[in-house]
């Protein structure tokens, strides 16, 4: 079937509408009076349906016009939108940039960061998301994102990845005030924290096995989906865990956690940016050019 709705139609809908009268479309569309009436006599007949009606001078849309013009007005919109993507892709900018942020880090650094690309391209559609453990490996792997923040240990090489050292993460393990291993003898064994509860950020990887890291515990696992909700958990006595130190150090100092040596201690991790090699989207070298020079400290 072919459709009697065009973009064309929709234009002249919109003017007389905003305008107010046939021959102020007109103007406006550079066109005579007789083709606006034309183009709207056409659509009604085609459509079996009436656009508009007489308000003394005033051409008021109908109910039926309504609704057309407000559906309408979205496609006109989205082809806007289509016809800037395709320009910004032949000039190299992608329409549409992904960042995958893992849960380990706090998502403060970024926001920053994208005001001040704005300034530059705000018309560039951006979307972030959170991955926790092996979620943030896949995400660059499946193509989910076009750029990882806080991804973990390189993977196996010559996977067309490139990965870039941002920051070391330290881990501290990690108990609510009063928590009854704070009375225990210090450093902390294996066989005594293996009695509690851990607390556990759920991998969020979507088509592996999840992963588990710093688990010792024989008794049922208490999981959150981030880490911001393992704090949380952790400061209501739920359980115990490690934590990364960037992400507590108020909360120990203010008396709000506690922080308890252990036997073999956890040693610390490397965390990295990563993106596909093919990549070569200005936005993902905006990105990359600037966090390379961002203290993540």
């Amino acid at each position: 079937m072919k459709y009697p709705i065009t973009l064309d139609a929709l234009e002249v809908l919109d003017a007389i509408d905003r305008k107010g009268s046939f021959a102020a479309a007109a103007n406006e569309l550079f066109r005579v009076p007789s083709a606006i009436s034309y183009a709207v006599q056409k659509l009604e007949q085609d459509l079996d349906v009436v656009l508009f009606r007489k308000e003394g001078r005033k051409a008021v849309l109908t109910p039926a016009g309504k609704v057309l013009l407000e559906q309408g007005r979205e496609i006109l919109q989205a082809t806007e939108r289509l016809a800037m993507a395709t320009k910004k892709t032949h000039s190299g900018w992608e329409p549409v940039f992904n960042i995958a942020i893992d849960s380990i880090l706090d998502f403060d650094f970024i926001y920053p960061l994208i005001a001040r690309f704005y300034e530059v391209l705000p018309d560039i559609e951006i979307n972030i998301y959170e991955e926790v453990l092996g979620g943030a490996q896949e995400a660059i792997t499946s193509n989910r994102a076009d750029l990882v923040i806080g991804a973990g240990t390189e993977p196996t090489p010559n996977q067309g990845i490139k990965y870039q050292k941002i920051r070391q993460i330290e881990w501290i393990f990690t108990v609510a005030p009063g928590h009854q291993l704070t009375q225990a003898a210090l450093p902390l064994s294996r066989q005594l924290i293996e009695q509690h509860r851990f607390i556990v950020v759920r991998d969020s990887s979507r088509n592996q096995a999840p992963q588990s890291h710093r688990v010792f515990s024989k008794r049922p696992l208490l999981s959150v989906p981030s880490v911001a909700e393992k704090i949380n958990a952790l400061r209501s006595g739920l359980g115990i865990g490690f934590l990364p130190a960037h992400r507590i150090q108020h909360l120990l100092e203010q008396g709000l956690l506690i922080a308890l040596p252990v036997e073999n201690a956890i040693p610390m991790e490397t965390c990295h940016m990563a993106w596909k090699t093919t990549n070569k989207g200005k936005v993902l070298c905006w990105f990359i050019e600037q966090l390379s020079r961002h203290d993540f400290i």
